[in-house]
């Protein structure tokens, strides 16, 4: 059932101050007074201090509850929230109580998928609550934020609105088949059409960014062995993650972790260095570096300072965008000053030792691979994943169908299509019944929300 009780942690198990226990559903109600002293007393979105008890009347623990009656909850049903002392035993307690009561335990996100069948979010919105839980950089939170906001779909619905006005257009057209002087010209439909296909473009052109900015930049460092690699590496992450010493080709292996710089999120990549490579353990080295940086979305270059870039080592990055990082600078003729890199000044000069120049790569690197969500002060609303992607496509394929069929004098089949490209869009939000969509989506989801 799609209304019935359900019970689930909302924080994570184990050793803590305070645990959340979230109780939703029709009869949730029911549910929480068989476990919960004096719960008919209760006030609406007050917390209040009360005991918690087992069927049989055993203390469980004493807590704060609060109830959210519908349809003013989270989940638009019925909501009562637990909070009681952390640990092991007593939120299990809690929840076997919730269940023996009548409650059954939630599936994962189960509680958000409720909020969207019942109007409270949509398919969107929702998503956003997975990635704000997800994010591990400030960006990410940001536009997980706006995207929660409604900002996105506010954008979805504008264009929803136009493909709608679209067809209402048609109709005219559909009803006054050849007239000179009908109420709608065509030219003003075919008009209409183009100016709502080109806001589809402009959306479209913020996937690439905004799922980067989601899932996090992969960002490679390569160059020959010994080049500083992996010293670079443990630097920007501010953790020894990766093996140095002084024997060239240490690094035998990728080795990827998380980071932010200046806030936006980063996978950063330490490779083997790239070189022709005799032994066969050192040549899958070398192989798991040229796939990584097939990959990558920006590759960090490194060459030592004070020597000149090899035409084979600028050849590294292949297709992929790259910046040079002029390494080791404090072993460079000149004292570890900037200008030791030498090359007339060519890349930018890092320290591990020193630390000179990590702030300045970190801000160039998230200027590359973030240009235009750092312009855009990370505020304009973007699809975020690839399933928004695809739904956009589709509206767009119609759309397209829809001019083309336009231009041949077909206005029937024209509708047609534009209800096709509507349809797409009601699929992205959530605004038709596709339980396979809302499965994809909260499978992924922590049980609590």
């Amino acid at each position: 059932m799609l209304s019935d009780p359900i019970a689930a942690l909302a924080t994570p198990p184990g050793r803590s101050a305070v645990a959340v226990v979230r109780l939703s559903g029709v009869g949730a109600l029911g549910v929480a007074a068989r476990v919960v002293d004096g719960f008919a007393a209760l006030c609406p979105r007050v917390a209040t201090l009360a005991a918690f008890r087992e069927a049989g009347g055993e203390l469980i623990d004493r807590g704060l509850v609060t109830l959210f009656p519908a349809p003013h909850s989270y989940t638009g049903d019925d909501l009562v929230e637990f909070s009681c002392h952390g640990g092991l035993l007593v939120p299990v307690r809690l929840l076997a109580a919730l269940h023996a009561a009548g409650a059954r335990p939630a599936a994962p996100g189960e509680f958000t998928r409720r909020a969207v069948l019942n109007g409270k979010l949509d398919l969107v919105q929702a998503e956003a609550v997975g990635d704000l839980i997800d994010a591990v950089a400030p960006a990410q939170a940001r536009a997980a934020l706006g995207q929660l906001d409604g900002g996105l779909s506010r954008r979805l619905g504008e264009l929803r609105e136009g493909l709608v006005e679209a067809e209402g257009l048609l109709a005219y057209e559909i009803d006054f088949p050849g007239e000179d002087d009908g109420p709608i010209s065509p030219a003003r439909i075919s008009a209409h059409l183009d100016e709502v296909a080109a806001r589809i473009d402009r959306l479209l052109a913020t996937g690439p960014a905004a799922e980067r900015l989601r899932e996090g930049a992969l960002l490679v460092l390569a160059g020959r062995p010994n080049a500083g690699k992996s010293s670079l590496f443990n630097a920007l992450l501010g953790a020894e993650r990766a093996l140095v010493t002084e024997i060239a080709g240490t690094t035998r292996d990728a080795v990827e972790a998380h980071t932010d710089f200046l806030g936006w999120p980063i996978r950063l990549v330490d490779t083997a260095g790239v070189w022709e490579a005799t032994d066969r353990i050192d040549r899958l080295g070398v192989e798991m570096s040229r796939r990584y940086l097939g990959a990558a979305d920006l590759v960090l270059l490194c060459v030592e300072a004070g020597r000149v870039v090899e035409t084979d080592e600028y050849e590294m990055a292949g297709s992929r965008p790259s910046l040079l990082v002029r390494t080791k600078l404090d072993l460079a003729v000149g004292g570890g000053s900037a200008d030791a890199a030498g090359i007339d000044g060519e890349g930018v000069p890092v320290s591990t030792v020193t630390g000179v120049g990590l702030e300045l790569l970190r801000r160039a690197a998230a200027q590359r691979v973030f240009a235009d969500r750092v312009a855009l002060a990370d505020l304009e609303p973007a699809l975020t994943r690839a399933r928004h992607r695809t739904a956009l496509e589709r509206a767009r394929a119609g759309l397209a169908e829809a001019r083309e069929q336009l231009g041949h004098g077909e206005a029937v089949l024209a509708a047609h299509h534009l209800r096709e490209a509507t349809a797409g869009l009601d699929e992205l939000v959530g605004a038709v019944d596709i339980e396979d969509v809302l499965d994809q989506v909260f499978r992924s989801f922590c049980i609590g929300k």
